[in-house]
């Protein structure tokens, strides 16, 4: 623990002994019970929400393969150098493999710090002072408040509105192109649904325009899932002509924050070298972690996306058998894909019910547990939740029970 915090908590203990609410001898243990259990703030939480990427609670918690190599990038590595020749070597070349073998379509890729930094930086490369074809059904705003045109615009690069909300068709796209045309910008909306009169352009018939496609999937789907039938991935969009895919690595890829670079290697490498670059480059961690992530088992997102619900039932019901004497009970639930994508797709599962008043105890618990309230009850929905943290979920419901 750092010095300035221990001395803070010494500090106050004598305090209070000096003023008689303290007996001399316990300012040891006071000084103690006053220091955090760990130099940061950040608590541990135990994901029964049925969200399976919570924007809220960090999106997606990175697989044992990622952790173990953030371990290893927390030391000295070989992050930039050839341990070879001793010389210096090419930065993230390992993830940028990765990425390659992932999705064999793309010819190069780059890794930027996050989704919206990847298209920032394909349009200040592209698109600086010249415009951008973009659908008005794609103008999204994306979390905190922040919109995609404001993003775009904020690089020099001039959108310019085809279509309506609900209907855009090639002819309105091909009536825009003119010499100051950059490229086309195809945006997923990947947290709401438009229904009803609809229409809108693939990437297929955009690649056909003459200027390039940037398609923007946001939920880092990087091959085809058949549970988001209607999510659109990377494999899928270079392979329909799209020169460039940008995404994002923590949601339904299942790995660290990040951004990514997909597609036309000529593109991708001016995208590189652009100035603005530099100001977005990934730390090792990241690399590290988002390297494993693509090349060891499937990410915690992946096997909650997968896990089959008699599987989920099964450990609803062990659980239950675990809790005797607790009002709990076994019950269907509807879970959902969150910020990573998959927007109106529901994902049958299954959850333990309990009293409405269990939920602010288990919240302020450690580890603290998020549920949600639904028809005055507590659930604690499965499939978001690893299989390893049973026994603790169950911990924490006794410990309520209890009144600890």
């Amino acid at each position: 623990m750092g010095r300035p915090l221990v001395k803070q908590a010494v500090a106050a203990a004598q305090q209070r002994a000096r003023e008689g609410t303290l007996r001399p001898d316990a300012v040891p243990d006071a000084v103690l019970a006053a220091l955090p259990a760990a130099a940061t703030t950040l608590r541990p939480v135990l994901n029964a929400t049925g969200v399976l990427v919570h924007t809220n609670l960090g999106r997606a918690p990175l697989g044992p393969a990622a952790r173990d190599a953030l371990a290893v990038a927390a030391g000295n590595c070989d992050v930039e150098l050839d341990l070879g020749t001793g010389t210096r070597g090419r930065r993230g070349a390992g993830v940028v493999d990765a990425l390659l073998a992932a999705v064999p379509g793309a010819g190069a890729a780059h890794v930027v710090n996050n989704g919206a930094a990847a298209l920032a930086l394909t349009a200040a490369t592209l698109a600086a002072g010249r415009e951008i074809l973009i659908s008005r059904g794609e103008l999204v705003e994306i979390g905190d408040g922040f919109r995609i045109p404001d993003l775009v615009e904020s690089t020099g690069a001039r959108l310019r509105e085809v279509g309506t909300t609900n209907r855009t068709h090639i002819a309105d796209y091909e009536r825009a192109i003119g010499p100051d045309t950059a490229f086309v910008l195809k945006v997923h909306p990947s947290n709401f649904t438009v229904t009803g009169f609809t229409s809108s352009v693939g990437a297929a018939e955009l690649a056909g325009l003459g200027v390039p496609v940037v398609a923007d999937i946001g939920s880092g789907l990087l091959a085809p899932h058949p549970l988001l039938p209607a999510e659109p991935d990377a494999a899928g969009l270079l392979g329909a002509g799209a020169a460039l895919v940008t995404a994002s690595g923590d949601k339904l890829l299942g790995g660290p924050q990040a951004g990514l670079i997909l597609g036309d290697a000529e593109l991708v490498e001016r995208i590189r070298r652009f100035p603005l670059a530099r100001a977005m480059r990934v730390d090792k961690l990241t690399l590290a972690a988002l390297e494993a992530t693509l090349r060891g088992p499937a990410p915690p997102v992946r096997a909650a996306l997968d896990v089959p619900v008699a599987e989920l039932r099964a450990r609803a019901e062990a659980l239950t058998a675990a809790l005797e004497g607790v009002d709990v009970r076994v019950v269907d639930s509807a879970a959902t894909v969150g910020g990573g994508g998959g927007p109106g797709v529901t994902l049958p599962s299954v959850a333990l019910s309990l009293p409405e008043r269990y939920a602010p105890a288990l919240r302020a618990g450690s580890p603290a547990v998020l549920g949600r309230l639904e028809a005055g009850r507590c659930l604690l929905d499965l499939r978001a939740l690893a299989p390893t943290d049973d026994q603790a979920l169950a911990g924490c419901v006794r410990a309520v029970e209890a009144g600890r």
